[in-house]
């Protein structure tokens, strides 16, 4: 029974056509013979040949540029403003920008040559003169001269009072710290002293005076004596 089975799956595989690599191959278009096609497709596969090297090469240079700008200190950031500049400069010599300038140009030309401009502009400065000679324009710009004047007068006492004061907190203090060596020394302040001395070594003397009568049996019944002398 296997070999019978076999036998029909061999005979059936003889029977389906096999395509060669030939018939695989997509037909030519109309027109191209097959010398053409050819040589069409080798050409083709130089040119992708071509564009795969020409990629590598650009990586390459990419690369070797980028190396370049890391050394000389330069940041995308300056790579970004060159190339500003340079789309900048390529718009201005461009010759829409030119044109359009020039349009600009004329435009103004014939606006401010116009009637309507003109006689715009003359009454702007005839309003002009008449506020300026006006009698409240007059008084306004007066009064604001005799604020600014005032106002610079009061600032300036100000910083004199203010500078006055230091000066005389500074002289009191230089002052103050030379007379009082000086006053130490005098013969009033030397006096004074004697004088405070005097009395606190006679308030002394009379407690001492007056303990020793509470003790002693004679003086039991006596009182101290009264010092009527002066200071």
């Amino acid at each position: 029974m296997e070999s019978a089975s076999q036998g029909l799956l061999s005979d059936a595989m003889t029977d389906v056509p096999v395509e060669s690599a030939a018939s695989a191959r997509p037909s030519a278009p109309e027109g191209l013979t097959l010398a053409e096609e050819e040589e069409l497709r080798s050409e083709l596969a130089k040119v992708e040949e071509e564009i795969g090297t020409l990629r590598q090469v650009l990586a390459a240079k990419e690369r070797h540029c980028g190396e370049l700008k890391r050394k000389l200190g330069l940041t995308p950031l300056d790579g970004l403003k060159q190339n500003l500049s340079k789309s900048w400069h390529d718009v201005q010599v461009s010759n829409a920008y030119v044109k359009t300038s020039e349009k600009l140009g004329e435009w103004n030309d014939k606006v401010t040559q116009s009637d309507l401009y003109l006689s715009a502009s003359s009454t702007l400065e005839d309003w002009n003169e008449k506020l300026t000679q006006s009698e409240a324009y007059k008084k306004t710009q007066e009064t604001l001269s005799q604020a600014g004047q005032k106002t610079s007068a009061a600032l300036s006492n100000v910083g004199s009072v203010i500078s006055r004061k230091l000066g005389d907190m500074s002289s009191y203090s230089i002052r103050h710290s030379i007379s009082m060596p000086a006053m130490r020394n005098s013969a009033t302040f030397k006096s004074f002293e004697d004088r405070v001395g005097t009395i606190k070594s006679r308030v002394v003397g009379s407690r001492e005076n007056s303990t020793d009568g509470l003790h002693s049996p004679s003086g039991a019944g006596e009182k101290p004596p009264q010092d009527n002398s002066p200071f």
